[in-house]
């Protein structure tokens, strides 16, 4: 059991049938009256987030989130097959768990599989991908101004902002959480 008053960030607990991720908290102690605790929680499940405030002695079981390192090995429709690296074991994932930096994940590489009591809520791809551009326009002679962008593809087909200078055939690093060029492999 975990209290109202010992929430953090990234505290996960039960409330009402739901699991709920703290992202944000504040202990509020005012003049009159008792002190509460004001909290932002995202259901981990659905994805939605809440403002809420809490009596600092209230009391919710604790979620435990599990997180697998799984490889990510071939697409089937809405499928993604995922093996996890210790039993070899492949397990399907539907499409709507994987979130929107999934678009820079490509074969073979390794993700975090998050599920809550066997259930696959989330896939986490790596913080950071080095993948091949695969198509881009050739940079313009003369332009100098500073952080000059160009769209470009990259091999898993998702599309991104690099600057001028990039050529097809360049491996170059990306953060998966922004989806930005971060610099050349």
């Amino acid at each position: 059991m975990i209290s109202a008053g010992d929430f953090r960030n990234g505290v996960t607990f039960e409330m009402d049938g739901n699991v709920l991720q703290v992202i944000e908290f504040q202990h509020v102690k005012p003049g009159k009256g008792a002190a509460f605790v004001r909290t932002k929680t995202r259901n981990v499940i659905t994805g939605a987030v809440t403002e809420r405030t809490f009596n600092p002695t209230d009391k919710f079981p604790k979620a435990f989130i599990d997180r697998r390192d799984m490889e990510y090995l071939y697409q089937d429709g809405d499928l993604y097959y995922f093996m996890d690296t210790e039993t070899y074991e492949q397990e399907p994932i539907d499409s709507q768990h994987l979130g929107d930096a999934f678009k820079f994940v490509k074969e073979n590489m390794l993700c975090k599989v998050l599920s809550y009591k066997g259930v696959v809520f989330g896939v986490e791809p790596p913080n950071f991908v080095e993948l091949k551009v695969i198509a881009t326009e050739p940079g313009v002679k003369g332009d100098t101004a500073t952080n000059v962008t160009k769209p470009a593809t990259v091999e898993t087909g998702a599309e991104i902002k690099v600057p001028i200078f990039i050529e097809e055939g360049e491996m170059i690093r990306i953060d998966t959480r922004t989806g930005e060029y971060m610099e050349r492999a």
